[in-house]
Parts: structure tokens; sequence; C-alpha cells
């Protein structure tokens, strides 16, 4: 296993690791800031141990995206996406129906005209 699988492994431990924090820290009311009252809380709260972990888990996770961008990046300088393409043989076009074939409607001298009568 290489080390682009290993630092993959580890983003994907941490992405799950932080939604799981997010999603169990108390909710401080007024989602975005809204509603947020004001008058004694205007002074910040002193940080609590799970937004510790938080700001750890995005710091570690900021980290190892961009380790992944740098390892694709190295894994793919010098090469392009044409100079993949195999030349595959080209086969020939199956042929094209005539004019007047199966696609069209039959010709009034053909006999398979049908015209709508109106009772």
């Amino acid at each position: 296993m290489n080390y682009e699988n290993v630092v993959l492994v580890v983003h994907l431990i941490l992405a799950l690791g932080l939604i799981g924090v997010v999603l169990l820290q108390r909710s401080e009311g007024g989602g975005l800031g809204i509603g947020g009252g004001g008058g004694a809380s205007t002074g910040r709260a002193p940080a609590s141990a799970m937004s510790k972990v938080t700001w750890g888990l995005a710091i570690a996770f900021i980290c190892t995206s961009i380790a992944l961008t740098i390892i694709a990046a190295n894994n793919a300088s010098g090469s392009s996406v044409l100079d993949r393409i195999i030349d595959a043989p080209v086969s020939d076009a199956p042929d094209s129906p005539a004019i007047g074939g199966d696609l069209l409607p039959p010709i009034e001298g053909e006999g398979g005209l049908v015209i709508p009568q109106a009772d």
C-alpha cells in the first residue's frame, strides 16, 4: 500500500470524525448567529474541549487535503490525457440506408401508400 492510500484513509477517517464531533456539539441557538440577543453575552465564551477537538480535526483535515492535492499533482506531472489515449484501429462505419429506404414513407407509385378516407 503506497503513501497516497494511507493519506486517503486518514483523510476519510478525519472527515467522519469531524462530522461526528460537529453533530455532537451542543447547539448554541440562533443558527448562523441569527437572534443572538446581545447584552451581557457579547464576550466570547472560553473554548470547550469539544471545540478544541473540532479545531484540531479541521486543521488535520485541511492538511491531508493539501497533501492529497500535492500527491495528485506529482502523479500527474508530465502527462496529458491525450498521451494516455491508445490508438485504436478505427473500423469502417456501417453503410447508411439508401435514400428511399425503410425510414421514409412509401412513394405513391409503390402501392404501399394508404390515404386515409373520411367517411
